[in-house]
């Protein structure tokens, strides 16, 4: 939990639009809704995504605001599981059940057709012992000065991080910039400038 202990490492965001008054009611919901919820299949394949506690990652519950609200800062995280069969192994496992069928069948070659069956059974049956490979990135979030903070420097979690927040708050996060800070800043463009620092941007995309 870097957020709550340790150094922090990520990006920073500028969060655009206002929290409303009396807010608690919605985050709530908003949260609830966009919550981690795992598949009730176990032989569900691939990513799911959604909020998490920061204290423990089983936990997606937000209606007890103490767990994730202090006093202006939100802290909440984004978990992602992904659940998949290691491709080595399933090629492996197959190639032994293919060896078989063509014992009990007295034939040289498995036709493509059977393969394809014997491939999907196969998978189904190792995705049933398979658990998901989780990962969660917290967030902080300071709704007075509308900031936040997600712990995670890679693009893809970033921008599935941005998805989610705008679908669950309605608020777009903006990457920011350290020339936010200087947002302002008299004749800071043409100091700029003179230091060959032509194609300067701020946050934003």
């Amino acid at each position: 939990m870097g957020i709550l202990k340790g150094a922090l490492s990520g990006r920073r965001y500028r969060i655009v639009g206002d929290v409303p008054e009396g807010f608690t009611d919605d985050y709530i919901h908003a949260l609830n809704t966009n919550q981690l919820r795992e598949p009730q299949s176990p032989t569900h394949k691939g990513e799911v995504a959604g909020w998490c506690q920061v204290h423990n990652l089983l936990d997606v519950d937000f209606q007890d605001i103490n767990l994730w609200l202090y006093n202006h800062y939100a802290l909440f995280a984004l978990r992602v599981d992904k659940k998949t069969v290691p491709a080595k192994l399933l090629r492996a496992h197959l190639q032994k059940r293919m060896e078989a069928w063509c014992k009990q069948n007295n034939r040289p070659k498995v036709p493509a057709a059977v393969k394809e069956e014997l491939r999907e059974t196969l998978e189904l049956e190792m995705l049933q012992k398979t658990l998901p490979r989780v990962q969660t990135w917290e967030i902080v979030w300071n709704m007075t000065e509308q900031w936040a903070v997600f712990t995670n420097d890679s693009e893809l979690p970033n921008e599935r991080f941005q998805k989610l927040f705008l679908r669950t708050f309605g608020l777009r996060a903006i990457p920011w910039s350290p020339l936010d800070e200087l947002a302002g800043t008299e004749g800071l463009p043409e100091a700029l400038v003179s230091t060959g620092a032509t194609d300067v941007r701020g946050g934003g995309r």
